[in-house]
């Protein structure tokens, strides 16, 4: 069943930027949306026959770790805005003999879920995308019930650093009207922030960690995987062929020279019980 909403600006967005991304979202080398996905859910604590919400689901990376916790007996719902995304979620799900799990396409700043309907609720990599954060949380808050836990998992600072850097630097070079001063993500890449944002919208007592991490590369070059498989891509789509040629033979030539193969991947967990 999917969900029946007029989306705002902010979610028109973010759906345009990642059903952009469906086509490299599940290559290896972005490896990193599982590996933080169930590292948020092994968190949980979940047990056989809970419900889980997975916010801003995506392919998803959490959602289908949950339906292994909570089995046959639970049920995971996730909710995004990039229906290609789902359609992947939805592919794995059959693939791995998931029935207990729907992906719904909407909005999931507005579920118009009825209060307390969840053992817990999740959310990775998704509350910055809301032009109103902790209106966002308040709103997951409010569908945890007595008893159960809110997970909100957030990019810690200098993601995909030093690559980051380079790429932006490109961009520069070509059409300094695309360079990005601030990501949304800026905000909260912190435990302290993070744990203000989660007070903010009226959640007690949240526990708050960072985690430093790093990603490999098998090679330079493939760091192009992830600018076409994550937020990078809505700059790169705003391009000319000629112009997005040009910044790729740019960047993985300069990341060649730096011989990078490793990018940071810190993120900062976020979990409180009702």
């Amino acid at each position: 069943m999917e969900t029946e909403q007029p989306f705002g600006d902010h979610v028109r967005r973010a759906a345009r930027a990642y059903t952009a991304v469906a086509d490299h979202y599940t290559l290896t080398t972005l490896g990193f949306w599982d590996r933080f996905g169930s590292a948020t859910v092994s968190r949980l604590r979940l047990a056989p026959g809970m419900t889980v919400l997975d916010l801003c689901c995506g392919a998803g990376a959490s959602a289908i770790p949950a339906a292994h916790a909570v089995g046959a007996a639970g049920r995971v719902l996730g909710i995004d805005v990039a229906a290609p995304l789902l359609d992947l979620a939805r592919a794995r799900a059959a693939r791995e003999g998931l029935s207990s799990v729907e992906f719904r396409h909407g909005d999931a700043t507005r579920t118009g879920l009825p209060d307390g309907s969840f053992d817990a609720v999740v959310c990775v990599f998704g509350v910055f995308f809301a032009p109103d954060m902790a209106a966002f949380v308040q709103e997951m808050w409010r569908l945890v019930r007595p008893g159960g836990v809110l997970a909100v998992t957030t990019w810690g600072p200098g993601l995909f650093e030093p690559a980051n850097s380079c790429f932006w630097q490109c961009v520069t070079e070509v059409e300094p009207s695309l360079y990005k001063r601030f990501s949304p993500w800026d905000e909260i890449t912190t435990p302290a922030a993070l744990a203000e944002l989660l007070t903010r919208a009226g959640v007690p007592r949240p526990a708050v960690a960072a985690v430093e991490a790093r990603h490999h590369l098998e090679h330079p070059d493939r760091f192009w995987d992830i600018v076409l498989g994550s937020g990078y891509r809505a700059t790169i789509d705003a391009l000319s062929p000629d112009q997005r040629d040009h910044i790729r033979e740019s960047l993985l030539a300069e990341l060649r020279l730096r011989e990078v193969t490793v990018v940071r991947t810190d993120v900062v967990f976020g979990t409180a019980s009702r």
